[in-house]
């Protein structure tokens, strides 16, 4: 029997808008993987917390705020110096396409732009975020 896939969902920084995350975390929970949502206004620190307790698989971002290199470099910072480097980071929200190469070469593996479909990121966790 295969585990589930473990998913820490997290709106980090000041932004409050949480809409678009909930639907992305109820879509990921509808395919069969584990979601844990941190909430609004998580710092990084909180978010790799919460992914190592709950020995995530992924963490996925959603940042509207402008703040997203900041962020996703922390996150991946701070997942490296606790030993979870192998956890994988995606995300989605307002994001220019000129910041898409930078956070590749960061390490954050997708980030799902304005009209990604649930169904798109449902099919691409399913695919990059499979446990054995």
């Amino acid at each position: 029997m295969s585990a589930r896939t473990r998913v820490v969902i997290a709106k980090p920084g000041l932004d409050g808008h949480d809409r678009g995350v909930k639907i992305v975390a109820r879509a990921l929970r509808d395919a069969g993987m584990e979601v844990i949502y941190t909430g609004l206004h998580q710092t990084p620190e909180q978010i790799v917390e919460t992914a190592i307790q709950e020995d995530a698989d992924a963490v996925g971002l959603s940042v509207l705020s402008g703040a997203h290199m900041t962020l996703f470099r922390r996150v991946i910072e701070l997942l490296a110096e606790r030993g979870a480097a192998d956890v994988t980071v995606f995300g989605g929200g307002i994001i220019p396409d000129e910041d898409l190469p930078e956070l590749k070469e960061l390490g954050v593996a997708a980030i799902f732009t304005p009209g990604a479909t649930t169904q798109s990121i449902v099919d691409w966790a399913q695919k990059n975020l499979a446990t054995e």
